[in-house]
């Protein structure tokens, strides 16, 4: 499946949690049981502005990738366990879905299962007047990121430089 699969829900709310970090985190609480009843990964909790709205997204997977059944059944529990908890204080749009292909390297897990696999890398500011990179991942920690590019040259980047790294793909 190469497209991102989804399904939106429109939820209002109107109480008490704000700072974006908190709400992540505490959706990803409520989310976590109903991925691990249905033996899905979390890919990722995002609450983000875009436009006029907010969005509430959650990022599903699993072997053989997520269908939009798949993501139907977590969006409703996930909804109704929202609508109990009504912690977000604004109304919000929420999502969930397929990390699809560009899905970016966040985790412990994304970096660790990425490993010896071709990465793109965006960076904040040019390196060498260079803002985008190809390489090899061939290793990373909390602070670092290590690519072996065409060149077989390795080039160590500060992860706080990156703005997005994610698995290359060609077409």
């Amino acid at each position: 499946m190469f497209g991102r699969m989804s399904c939106v829900l429109t939820l209002r709310k109107e109480d008490t949690v704000t700072k974006k970090e908190d709400i992540e985190k505490m959706a990803e609480e409520l989310l976590l049981p109903i991925i691990d009843e249905n033996h899905f990964e979390l890919v990722d909790v995002e609450f983000v502005k875009e436009g006029g709205n907010k969005y509430l997204r959650a990022y599903i997977d699993k072997p053989g990738g997520i269908t939009v059944d798949d993501c139907e059944t977590v969006s409703r529990k996930f909804g109704d366990l929202l609508d109990e908890k009504d912690f977000i204080e604004e109304s919000y749009i929420l999502e969930v879905s397929s990390p699809g292909l560009g899905r970016p390297l966040k985790k412990e897990k994304d970096f660790k299962r990425s490993i010896g696999e071709e990465v793109e890398i965006h960076l904040y500011k040019p390196l060498n007047r260079q803002k985008e990179y190809f390489g090899i991942l061939s290793s990373y920690d909390e602070v670092t990121v290590t690519i072996e590019l065409e060149d077989d040259t390795k080039l160590q980047l500060n992860r706080k430089e990156i703005a997005l790294i994610r698995l290359a793909f060609d077409f």
